[in-house]
């Protein structure tokens, strides 16, 4: 049995924690300070992956991210994109479950960077508040990237969508472009799993929705965009993955 996967996770842990406590002082710095910390994590934990856990990744079209305030909407298979996409945006707030804020320290990490906390229970209120906070995100902002994980919690790889319509609320209230993301992390580390598989990671950033849809046909557009690139993602990765067990 490979040592590599649980001394990954080792390793992630205990830096996450020393992360955490080195980074106490930005906390009463500059928000912007904080920003530069907060990516600089991400670059790390890609190296971590990479260099520790076998876990490389290939993030394509970076060109399809448009300049200015932006909605975000990914795939959600995998702990791994919460922490990777950190790296791919200037200036990224997420949509995060409230639970998250009342982690010690971690939480006043989520508050300085100014995230948006919701809680699920409340329905059609929390989403009035997401467009809210995200508007004054967007706007005070100055262009700030508003990340969505539209099926609200992570999906095992291949397992049938379950994308919530809140998302299309959002992208009508905040009258920006979304950019859909598909991925195929849940390959390499699924969901409730503490077992790392080695490979590559695809991410794939499609070209944006334009704002001013309808939000029916915004949201067929947005779920089918997503599906079909993470499924052929998941095809792509599997195929790699059977490639590298035949070859061993």
């Amino acid at each position: 049995m490979s040592l590599r996967s649980p001394l990954f996770m080792i390793t992630f842990y205990v830096s996450l924690l020393v992360w955490v406590i080195a980074g106490l002082p930005v906390l009463i710095l500059p928000r912007i300070c904080m920003i530069f910390f907060a990516r600089y994590w991400s670059l790390y934990f890609l190296w971590l992956c990479r260099v520790v856990g076998g876990l490389d990744v290939e993030i394509r079209g970076r060109e399809n991210i448009p300049a200015g305030p932006l909605l975000v909407a990914s795939k959600h298979q995998s702990v791994w994109e919460t922490f990777a996409l950190l790296s791919i945006f200037s200036d990224p707030c997420f949509i995060l479950k409230r639970e998250l804020t009342f982690i010690p320290f971690f939480g006043w990490y989520l508050f300085k960077l100014r995230n948006v906390p919701i809680d699920r229970k409340a329905g059609s209120r929390a989403l009035v508040k997401i467009i809210r906070a995200a508007h004054k995100e967007i706007r005070v902002g100055r262009g700030r990237q508003i990340l969505f994980f539209p099926e609200g919690t992570r999906r095992p790889p291949g397992a049938p969508p379950e994308y919530r319509h809140g998302i299309a609320q959002v992208y009508s209230g905040l009258d920006v472009p979304c950019l859909p993301i598909g991925l195929n992390a849940g390959l390499y580390w699924p969901r409730r799993s503490l077992k790392l598989r080695t490979g590559k990671v695809i991410v794939e950033i499609l070209p944006p929705i334009p704002p001013g849809l309808d939000r029916a046909v915004f949201f067929a557009r947005m779920q089918d965009e997503i599906e079909q690139s993470s499924n052929r993602l998941l095809s792509e990765g599997r195929a790699a993955l059977d490639e590298t067990t035949l070859s061993h």
